[in-house]
Formats: C-alpha cells, structure tokens, sequence
C-alpha cells in the first residue's frame, strides 16, 4: 500500500526499560525491522526523537532557556540518527544521517534533492536536528519531512497500539479508534502528536499510521494494510 514511508521514533524507545540513553537489544530490534521494511522494497526515512538523552520541553521549566535548551535536544536527535545509522550499516543496511544544521563534520546537511536521490538508491535517510529551529517538536520535523519527500504514510510508532480517546493505561474505558481525521483529533484535543505535525499532515494529506513498535513484524504488517493500527487521514 505504501511505497515511501517515514518512521517516526521515540528517543524514548531507545532506552527500552532503562528510561535513558540506548538499550542496545532494542536498537538492533528496531533496525532489523527497519531492514525488513527496505529488503520488501518500501523506501524508508527516519526521524528520531531525543527523549532518551534529553528533553527540552521539560529542562526548559527548570529554568533553562528554551531556545537553549531546544538546541540541546536537536544535538541530541544526531546522537541518536548517528546510531541508529550505524545499527543498520551493520544489518547491512546503506543508511546516510542529514540534519537540519550544517555539521560538516559527522553528518550530511539536509538537501532534498539528495534526500530523494538516496532514496531512490534505497538507501534509508534518517533526518535529525529537528526543523532546525526552537520550539518545534521531532514530531513536526517528522510531519515536515515526510510533506518534503512525498511519502505515502507517516508511520507513528508508540507504546500502544493506535490511538484512544484516552490514555489506555490510565483508562480501561479508553476506546480505541481504526480510523480518525485530522479534524478530529485537534478538535479533541488527542494527543497523539502535537498540533502542528497534525496540521502539516492534513495540509500535505499525508495520512499518520498509529501502531504500536515491539510488536514483531509489524512494519512490515502496516505497508500491507494488516496489523493493529490507526490511521488518521483527511474526510473522505
């Protein structure tokens, strides 16, 4: 169903049950799935989050400058890229990091010819440092990017396995959504990801996979239309 896809990942989801930096089992995990996803011939981009290493919503209320503190979590976002990219060099996977500042010296800067070029060539793009500006989220950069290389899904990848009326650990009466619009889920305030990725999404008519990640396989599942998931699209 989907030919080019961008995976969202949480930096949280690095850290396994440690709750900081990288759990190396899941790394790898994670890459052979991303492996499986590039061999079925799915054209894949990344954007991985930085929670695992820092937050800078959260040291930002602590006093610490936001646009400073934003700086950090995007630096951060290229320790996990870089990682992630060697993860999958060693699945024997071709992976190229590009972030949105110029760093000559460990990564690529984002270009999107070359972005779309590599693509092409199969090789896995994993986009960091954000949009490359404060005050905006991985999960806008990922919406970003995936508006700019055309993909066919934006794949969300969480803890749970699509999105809820409310939390589902908090809530046994959470219900649980196959399919929700954009419209819906900002005019009910979900959290699934924050306003402005939502907003880019609906604007491009990318829809968002919701799914859950330590299912085994599951990638694989979603570019076929099988599995446990939410999609979230625009009105029919």
């Amino acid at each position: 169903m989907y030919k080019r896809v961008l995976l969202k990942l949480s930096g949280e989801a690095l850290a396994g049950n440690n709750g900081f930096g990288i759990d190396e089992e899941v790394l790898f995990n994670y890459a052979s799935e991303v492996k499986s996803l590039v061999k079925s011939g799915v054209e894949v981009c990344m954007v991985i989050g930085a929670g695992n290493l820092f937050r800078g919503t959260k040291n930002a209320t602590r006093g610490m400058d936001r646009t400073v503190a934003d700086s950090v979590g995007m630096l951060a976002t290229v320790m996990n890229a870089l990682t992630f990219s060697e993860a999958l060099k060693s699945e024997g996977v071709d992976a190229v990091v590009m972030s949105a500042w110029s760093m000559p010296a460990v990564c690529e800067q984002f270009h999107k010819a070359s972005a779309l070029k590599y693509l092409k060539q199969g090789k896995v793009v994993i986009f960091s440092a954000g949009t490359g500006n404060p005050f905006c989220t991985t999960d806008s950069a990922g919406s970003l990017r995936a508006a700019e290389m055309e993909c066919d899904a934006l794949l969300k990848a969480t803890q749970v396995d699509g999105v809820y009326s409310a939390d589902p650990k908090k809530d046994k009466n959470a219900v649980r959504y196959d399919t929700i619009t954009f419209e819906e889920v900002l005019s009910k305030g979900l959290k699934v990801m924050d306003a402005m990725a939502v907003a880019i999404s609906l604007e491009s008519n990318i829809p968002i996979i919701v799914f859950a990640i330590n299912k085994k396989g599951i990638l694989n599942e979603i570019v076929k239309g099988e599995g446990s998931f939410t999609i979230i699209k625009g009105k029919e």
